[in-house]
């Protein structure tokens, strides 16, 4: 895999983290694109920034914070993509993340396109 790639990946999945400890569902939100799709079992999958921005901010409504991943890994998937998995826990949940698809955008960000994980408390 690119350095460039790996290190987008790497910045964008760090700074979803981040907003997501924040409790700033808009910015989590905002690492999606903008037809994401986003499968979280067992809640249901979500269709678009929109619907995804209402997960987040039910899930942070709700007291869920903390996020942890642990053992993080990337494996390319072509040029301008790349595949993160990943276990990961918080405060009141743990689970895995089996799809993160990070798309490199024309400004050399990352973001999400399709974004699968479970989730058991």
């Amino acid at each position: 895999m690119n350095s460039e790639l790996e290190a987008a990946v790497r910045e964008a999945s760090q700074q979803w983290q981040r907003a997501f400890n924040a409790g700033d569902a808009q910015a989590c939100a905002n690492c999606y694109e903008a037809n994401a799709v986003m499968e979280a079992k067992p809640f249901g999958t979500y269709h678009g920034r929109a619907e995804i921005l209402e997960f987040w901010q039910m899930l942070i409504r709700e007291g869920f914070s903390d996020v942890q991943y642990i053992n993080p890994k990337i494996v390319a998937a072509g040029d301008h993509a790349a595949i993160l998995s990943s276990d990961w826990k918080m405060n009141k949940a743990h689970g895995i993340i089996s799809k993160e698809l990070w798309v490199l955008q024309s400004d050399g960000t990352a973001l999400l396109r399709e974004d699968y994980f479970s989730a058991a408390a």
